[in-house]
C-alpha cells in the first residue's frame, strides 16, 4: 500500500495552505456516520454528479463512482480536466499492478498539491472500498471547488458559508447558518439564484412548508438555465434529519463558481465595507483605550494618598498592620494594574500601527491620558510606594526602640522607688536628741552609710532622666506619664539630698559629744553597702533587656556577661570578708559576755540579706546565659535568612540585566522572516515568564527578613525594590518588543512588503544605528534616507520628519522608518478608491440612496453610513439623497482633502 502522510505544510515556494484530509476536519458525529445509508446515497449521486460535469467536457462519463476509478485512468482524466494540467501518462495493462500504478500517480499528483490523504491507499481505490473513494473525491473537491473560494477574510469553507449568508441575508424565511439543515426547505437555493438572475424565479411564490417543491424547482432552473447538473434529490434531502454537508457544499460550490464573475457591485460593496470595518473597529479601539486610560489613573490617583499619609501609629502591632496591608497592596492590588499599564501601551502602539497602515490621521487621546501621563503618574506611585515603605520601616524602628526604652524606664523607676520608699521619714526622724554617746554614734555611722548608699544610686537616678529625656525627642505617645513621673522622682531626689545634708550636720553636732561606737559594726557597715549595691546593680544587669541586630552585637554582650562572670569570684570573697566581720562581732561580743540588742546600728544591710541577694546572682547568671543563647541562635538563624535572600538576588538580579540586554540585542539583530523571529520572542517570553517562581521565592524571603526585622544585608547590594522594578521593566520590554514585531508584520502585509526588502530596511537602518538603541537622531537618519536613493533638500525632509517623527522628539524609530519607506513605495486605499466604489453602488449618480446602502452592504455598515452621510444638495438631489463624497473624504482626514 502507497501511504500518503507527508507533512501538511506550506510549500517552500510560499504557497498557500491546503486542506487537510477532509475527515479531519469534520466534526466527530460527521466521521461516524460517515457511511450512514441515507448520507452514502447522498455523496455517492452528488459527487459522480459532479465528477461527471467535469469528464463530460473529455467526452465521458462514469456511472459507479467506486467501480469507474478502479483502473485510475477515469480517476486521471478528472484531475487533468479540472486542474488543466498534463499528469504522467497511464498504464493500459488490465493487471492489478497497472491499476495500483495508475492510482498511485493520481494520488502522488494530489498530495503534490499540497494535500494530505491519510490512510487512503491506491489499493483500497482499486479494490473498490466505497468509504475511501467518497473520502478521496471530497478532498479533489475540497482542493480544486471549495478550497480557493475567498470572501473578504475567509476562505474555502468559512467563505463559502460567508457568500451564502451575504447573498442570501434579503430574503425571508432564509437563515444561512451550516451546510445541512439550512438548506432542507429549499429556500436558500432559490435564493441563490433569484439573488443573480431574478428573471429565473418568482421567488414570492415559494412556500416554506413545501420543501419538495422548492428543491426540485431550484434544481431544475439551475441545470436548466446555469448549467448546473442535479447532484442531489429533492426527496433524499427532505427525508433525512440532517442532509449530508459535503454533498451540499459540493452542489452550492457549483453556484458559487456559476455566479463568480457577477456584478462588480459586490467587489464595490466589499471595498466599502472593508474601509468601513477598520473605522468602526479604530473607532472601538479608541473608545476602549480611554476608558482603560482613565480607569488606571483614577486609580492611581485614589491610591497615591493612602500611601502619601504618614499618620504615626502608637503601638507595634498597629504599625506592623500597616505594613501587612501595604504587602497587601503589593501582590494583590498593584500586579493587575501593571499588566494593565502594559496592555494600555501595546493597544495604543497597535492602534497607531492600524491608523497608518489605513491612511487615518493619528490618534490623540483626551488631555491627561497619554501614554506619557499615564507614565508620569506610574512613576509618582513608584515614588509614594517607595517613600511609604521607608516611612514605615524607620516607624517600626522607632516604635521597637520606644518600646525597649519605656520598659527599661518602668524597671528603673519601679527599683529607684522601692529604694526611696520611707527615706524622706527616717531622715527627718530626731531620735538622736535622746540618744546615748554609742547611740548617736551609731547615728552617725549609720547615716555615712546612707550617704554611700544615695551616691550609689545617683547613676541610677540620671539614667531614669536620660531615659525619660530619650523618649520624648523620640515622640512616645504615653510621654505625659512618664514626665510625671521622672519630675516626682526627680523632686524627691532632690529633697533627700536637702534632708542627708541637714541630718549629717544635726549628727556632726552631736557627735562632738559622744565617743566612737565600735569600729567592727562600722566596717560592716561601710563595706557591706557598697557590695550590696553592686549586687543590686549586678542583678538590674543581668536583668536587663537588651536589643541586638546582628551577631557581632549579641556576641559582644555574651563577651561581657563572660568578663561579668570573670569577677565573681573576687566578689566571693569579698562576700565572705563581710560576712566574716559579723561573725568577729558575734564572738567578741560571746567572749566579753555581751548582750546585743537589735542589729547593727550602722546599716540595714544583714548578713542574710547579702546571702540571699548573692543566691540571687547566682541563679540570674545562667538565665542570663540562656537569654543570650537563645538571642545568639536568633541572630544566626537571621543571618541564615540574610544569606539565604543573597544567594537568589545575586542570581536573580544578573539574570535580569541579562535578559534585558538579550532583548535589546534581539530587537536590532535580524535572524529569520519576522514570524520566525515573532515565535522565537514568544518563546522567549514564554521562559521569562516561567522564571516567576524564582521571583515569587524572592519575595517569600523578603517577607521572612521583615517579619524577622532584618533591616539590613551586608551580603548583596540587591533589595527587592530593585528586583521587583527590574522584573516588570522586563516584562514591559519584552511585551513591547513583540508588538513591535506584529506591528511590522501588519505593516509588511498591508503595504505588501516582502521578506528581503525588510530584511534591506532593517540593514540599512541598523547600520546607521551607531549606539545600537533601535532609534537614531536627525543626522543620522538623514544619511540613511540619502544611502537608501532618496534626494532630499532642507524642506523635503523637514516634510519626511513631519511624518516619521510628529511629536518632534528629535529621534526616529525602525517602526517609524519602515512606515515611511512603505507609504512612499505602495499602494493602500484612497479616498478616490472609495468614492469610485460608492459610485458604482450608486449607478453612476453622484449621490446614493439609503435603501441602496441597505442592499448592497451588510445592515451594521449601512445604518453606519446613513447615520454619517450628510444630505446631498446638488443640483440633480432628491428627496433622501446622501451625499457620500464628503463622507468618503471625511474618512481618511484632512490629509487627503
Amino acid at each position: 500500500m502507497v501511504d500518503y502522510h507527508a507533512s501538511n505544510s506550506q510549500a517552500s515556494s510560499g504557497g498557500p495552505a491546503i486542506y487537510m484530509d477532509p475527515r479531519e476536519q469534520e466534526n466527530d458525529w460527521d466521521r461516524d456516520l460517515l457511511l450512514d445509508p441515507a448520507w452514502e446515497k447522498q455523496q455517492r449521486k452528488t459527487f459522480t454528479a459532479w465528477c461527471n460535469s467535469h469528464l463530460r467536457k473529455a467526452g465521458t462519463q462514469i456511472e459507479n463512482i467506486e467501480e469507474d476509478f478502479r483502473d485510475g485512468l477515469k480517476l486521471m482524466l478528472l484531475l487533468e480536466v479540472i486542474s488543466g494540467e498534463r499528469l504522467p501518462k497511464p498504464e493500459r495493462g488490465k493487471m492489478r499492478v497497472h491499476k495500483i500504478n495508475n492510482v498511485n500517480k493520481a494520488l502522488d499528483y494530489i498530495a503534490g498539491k499540497g494535500v494530505k490523504l491519510v490512510s487512503i491507499g491506491a489499493e483500497e481505490i482499486v479494490d473498490g472500498n466505497a468509504k475511501m473513494t467518497l473520502g478521496m473525491i471530497w478532498t479533489i473537491i475540497l482542493r480544486f471547488a471549495i478550497q480557493d473560494i475567498s470572501v473578504e477574510e475567509t476562505s474555502a469553507k468559512e467563505g463559502l458559508l460567508l457568500w451564502c449568508q451575504r447573498k442570501t441575508a434579503p430574503y425571508k424565511n432564509v437563515n444561512v447558518q451550516n451546510f445541512h439543515i439550512s438548506w432542507k426547505d429549499g429556500l436558500a437555493f432559490n435564493a441563490l439564484i433569484h439573488r443573480h438572475r431574478p428573471e429565473l424565479i418568482d421567488y414570492d411564490k415559494l412556500r416554506k412548508d413545501d420543501p419538495l417543491t422548492n428543491l426540485n424547482n431550484a434544481f431544475e432552473v439551475a441545470e436548466k438555465y446555469l448549467d448546473i447538473p442535479k447532484m442531489m434529490d429533492a426527496e433524499d434531502i427532505v427525508n433525512t434529519a440532517r442532509p449530508d454537508e459535503k454533498a451540499i457544499m459540493t452542489y452550492v460550490s457549483s453556484f458559487y463558481h456559476a455566479f463568480s464573475g457577477a456584478q462588480k457591485a459586490e467587489t464595490a460593496a466589499n471595498r466599502i465595507c472593508k474601509v468601513l470595518a477598520v473605522n468602526q473597529e479604530n473607532e472601538h479601539l479608541m473608545e476602549d483605550y480611554e476608558k482603560l486610560a482613565s480607569d488606571l489613573l483614577d486609580w492611581i490617583r485614589r491610591t497615591i494618598p493612602w500611601l502619601e499619609n504618614r499618620a504615626p501609629e502608637k503601638t507595634m502591632a498597629e504599625m506592623q498592620q500597616k505594613l501587612e496591608d501595604f504587602r497587601g497592596y503589593r501582590r494583590v492590588h498593584k500586579p493587575p494594574k501593571v499588566q494593565e499599564k502594559c496592555q494600555l501601551e501595546i493597544n495604543f502602539n497597535t492602534l497607531q500601527t492600524k491608523l497608518r497602515l489605513s491612511n487615518r490621521p493619528a490618534f490623540m487621546p483626551s488631555e491627561g491620558r497619554m501614554v506619557s501621563d499615564i507614565n508620569g503618574s506610574w512613576h509618582n506611585l513608584e515614588g509614594a510606594e517607595k517613600g511609604y515603605e521607608e516611612w514605615m520601616l524607620n516607624e517600626i524602628r522607632r516604635l521597637e526602640r520606644l518600646d525597649h526604652l519605656a520598659e527599661k524606664f518602668r524597671q528603673k523607676a519601679t527599683i529607684h522607688e522601692s529604694w526611696t520608699d520611707g527615706k524622706e521619714a527616717m531622715l527627718t526622724q530626731k531620735d538622736y536628741e535622746t540618744a546615748s554617746l554609742s547611740e548617736v554614734k551609731a547615728l552617725l555611722r549609720k547615716h555615712e552609710a546612707f550617704e554611700s548608699d544615695l551616691a550609689a544610686h545617683q547613676d541610677r537616678v540620671e539614667q531614669i532622666a536620660a531615659i525619660a529625656q530619650e523618649l520624648n525627642e523620640l515622640d512616645y505617645y504615653d510621654s505625659p506619664s512618664v514626665n510625671a513621673r521622672c519630675q516626682k522622682i526627680c523632686e524627691q531626689w532632690d529633697a533627700l539630698g536637702s534632708l542627708t545634708q541637714s541630718r549629717r550636720e544635726s549628727l556632726e553636732r552631736t557627735e562632738k559629744q559622744l565617743e566612737s561606737i565600735d569600729e567592727l559594726y562600722l566596717e560592716y557597715a561601710k563595706r557591706a553597702a557598697p557590695f550590696n549595691n553592686w549586687m543590686e546593680g549586678a542583678m538590674e544587669d543581668l536583668q536587663d533587656m537588651f536589643i541586638v541586630h546582628n551577631i557581632e552585637e549579641i556576641q559582644g554582650l555574651i563577651t561581657a556577661h563572660e568578663q561579668f562572670k570573670s569577677t565573681l569570684p573576687e566578689a566571693n570573697k569579698e562576700r565572705e570578708a563581710i560576712q566574716a566581720i559579723q561573725a568577729e562581732v558575734q564572738k567578741i561580743a560571746q567572749y566579753n559576755g555581751i548582750k546585743l540588742s537589735g542589729g547593727n546600728p550602722y546599716t540595714t544591710i544583714t548578713p542574710k540579706t547579702i546571702d540571699n541577694k548573692w543566691d540571687k546572682v547566682e541563679q540570674l547568671v545562667p538565665q542570663r546565659d540562656q537569654a543570650l543563647q537563645e538571642e545568639l541562635a536568633k541572630q544566626q538563624s537571621n543571618d541564615h535568612l540574610r544569606r539565604k535572600f543573597a544567594t537568589q538576588a545575586n542570581i536573580v538580579g544578573p539574570w535580569i540585566q541579562t535578559k534585558m540586554e538579550e532583548i535589546g540585542r534581539i530587537s536590532i539583530e535580524m535572524n529569520g522572516t519576522l514570524e520566525d523571529q515573532l515565535v522565537n520572542l514568544r518563546e522567549y517570553e514564554q521562559s521569562i515568564i516561567e522564571y516567576k517562581p524564582n521571583i515569587d521565592q524572592l519575595e517569600g524571603d523578603h517577607q521572612l527578613i521583615q517579619e524577622a526585622l532584618i533591616f539590613d544585608n551586608k551580603y548583596t547590594a540587591y533589595t527587592m525594590e530593585h528586583l521587583r522594578v527590574g522584573w516588570e521593566q522586563l516584562l514591559t520590554t519584552i511585551a513591547r518588543t513583540i508588538n513591535e514585531i506584529e506591528n511590522q508584520i501588519l505593516t509588511r502585509d498591508a503595504k505588501g512588503i516582502s521578506q528581503e526588502q525588510l530584511h534591506e530596511y532593517r540593514t540599512s537602518f541598523n547600520h546607521f544605528d551607531k549606539k545600537r538603541t533601535g532609534q537614531m537622531d536627525m543626522d543620522n537618519y538623514r544619511a540613511l534616507l540619502v544611502a537608501t536613493g532618496n534626494s532630499l533638500g532642507d524642506a523635503e525632509f523637514a516634510r519626511i520628519m513631519g511624518i516619521v517623527d510628529p511629536n518632534n522628539s528629535g529621534v526616529v524609530t525602525f517602526q517609524a522608518f519602515i512606515d515611511f519607506m512603505s507609504r512612499e513605495t505602495t499602494d493602500t486605499d484612497t479616498a478616490d478608491q472609495v468614492i469610485a466604489s460608492f459610485k458604482i453602488l450608486a449607478a453612476d449618480k453622484n449621490f446614493i440612496m439609503a435603501e441602496e446602502l441597505r442592499r448592497e452592504l451588510p445592515p451594521d455598515q449601512a445604518e453606519y453610513c446613513i447615520a454619517r452621510m450628510a444630505p446631498y444638495s446638488g443640483p440633480d438631489a432628491k428627496p433622501g439623497a446622501l451625499d457620500y463624497m464628503s463622507f468618503s473624504t471625511a474618512l481618511y482626514g484632512e490629509s487627503d482633502l
